[in-house]
């Protein structure tokens, strides 16, 4: 198949190669001239304007940073300049409303449309281990799902058009909840005696158990290779997760729902981020404590 992939960053760059791997044309197009040197190394046709790069294409595939950007970039490049019939994949992180919105604008010209936001780090990125959580028609998705999975281990369907969005939101609020109670249940081990790996070997078998602990603890040293044991770089920036928190707080103002937990996450995040931490890995929040 002939995919055009707009958007070459930390994550899009490995998804355009695995899309690649799979057999698969792939036209690229990103601002950055290093972006784009390193996706013509890994097998794609690279172009330096995006519609150019969706002519004649059977799929569109974004991976952009924010709402506003897949907006502009779906109204002026790609919506009646994709060929009919092309079905359209918006892999990026943004909020429900704007999802919604993007895709009726899409349905309206005739075209299938989804949003596929992900889960699993630049490492899946590049691993093709990705999780996809897919809003849109069941029309759609049938046609996106072989698509996505040359570059991921799971595809979910998760309902309507913005419904990826919101399963993406939701899951990361959590995650952001549990690092940060993961870290200050270690920081209080500590201060009460028990050593971190005890205090792991323990926790991670009983009620306490979480994925920030097992798979991802934030005390060097401790449970499988993480970011914490390489001084809080790599894995999932700081500035990415509040990113994540913030469309959170927007989604439950605008639905209604509480989210008091949710919310004094954010808070931490934002004096984190606040406090120079952007580019460290969120797990670092745990040097606060």
């Amino acid at each position: 198949m002939k995919i055009a992939f707009i958007g070459l960053g930390n994550m899009g760059g490995g998804m355009a190669a695995n899309l690649v791997k799979a057999g698969h044309q792939v036209n690229a197009f990103d601002l950055s001239e290093a972006a784009l040197a390193a996706a013509s190394d890994n097998g794609c046709a690279t172009y330096t304007d995006a519609a150019e790069a969706v002519q004649g294409v059977e799929a569109v595939v974004t991976m952009l940073p924010n709402g506003a950007i897949v907006k502009s970039v779906y109204s002026d490049s790609v919506i009646g300049k994709t060929p009919e019939g092309a079905i359209l994949l918006d892999c990026s992180t943004i909020d429900v409303a704007t999802a919604r919105e993007v895709i009726a604008m899409a349905e309206g010209a005739g075209y299938d449309m989804v949003d596929a936001p992900v889960s699993g780090g630049i490492a899946a990125a590049n691993g093709g281990t990705l999780t996809f959580m897919v809003g849109g028609s069941e029309t759609a998705f049938s046609r996106a799902e072989p698509i996505l999975q040359a570059m991921g281990k799971a595809v979910i369907h998760a309902g309507d058009a913005g419904n990826g969005q919101a399963a993406k939101i939701c899951n990361n609020m959590l995650l952001g909840i549990h690092m940060i109670g993961t870290c200050e249940a270690f920081a209080m081990a500590q201060k009460l005696g028990l050593d971190p790996q005890t205090f792991f070997d323990i926790s991670s078998v009983s009620s306490g158990q979480n994925w920030s602990m097992t798979s991802y603890c934030p005390v060097p040293g401790v449970g499988p290779q993480s970011p914490a044991d390489n001084d809080y770089q790599g894995g999932f920036a700081t500035a990415l997760m509040l990113k994540d928190l913030k469309l959170a707080m927007e989604a439950a103002v605008s639905s209604g729902a509480a989210v008091p937990m949710g919310a004094r996450a954010a808070a931490l995040y934002e004096d984190f981020n606040g406090a120079g931490n952007g580019g460290r890995d969120f797990s670092a929040i745990i040097t606060t404590l």
